[in-house]
């Protein structure tokens, strides 16, 4: 009689263990489900603006000695050197910086951008290495790529930015 009892127990735990394990298994691809719903969609406007915030802050981190140098009213050759390697430091940034996969639609604008602000940067390094540096060839250049960041503004109905402002 023990030996029946023992089996009709293992036989129902068993069954009850399978069933258990059933239930587990088709209440797994719901959940898998659920958070993916949980997951929302990134706003553009969002992500263009954090963006457009990370060019500003790479330039300033690296454009200290540039902006001395642009303000003083007779730089020292020291800051002059210091200045053409803050504004190689600066291109260096910013062409390490990549646009948002969420901006796809203006990828091309964006990048285009930061090759002529990075452009820009590395035209007014090479100008501080001459006697008398001129700065109006790189500032069309920063002006060109200021443009193309407020043509990516303006195609998610934002107004433009001034870079130049910011920095």
């Amino acid at each position: 009689m023990k030996k029946f009892w023992t089996l009709l127990s293992a036989i129902t735990f068993a069954i009850g263990l399978t069933a258990c394990s059933a239930e587990k298994e088709e209440a797994q691809p719901e959940k898998k489900e659920s958070e993916e719903a949980v997951k929302p969609a990134a706003n553009p406007k969002s992500v263009m603006y954090k963006f457009y915030m990370s060019i500003v802050s790479t330039i300033n981190e690296a454009d200290a000695d540039l902006n001395a140098y642009e303000g003083a009213e007779e730089p020292t050759p020291e800051e002059k050197a210091a200045a053409s390697e803050s504004a190689a430091a600066v291109a260096s940034k910013v062409e390490g910086l990549e646009v948002p996969a969420d901006l796809k639609d203006q990828k091309a604008d964006l990048e285009t951008a930061l090759k002529d602000i990075a452009e820009a940067y590395k035209m007014k390094a090479e100008e501080l290495k001459k006697d008398t540096p001129a700065f109006d060839a790189a500032d069309e250049k920063f002006a060109q790529g200021e443009e193309k960041i407020g043509a990516a503004f303006e195609s998610l109905e934002m107004n433009k930015p001034s870079l130049a402002k910011e920095l």
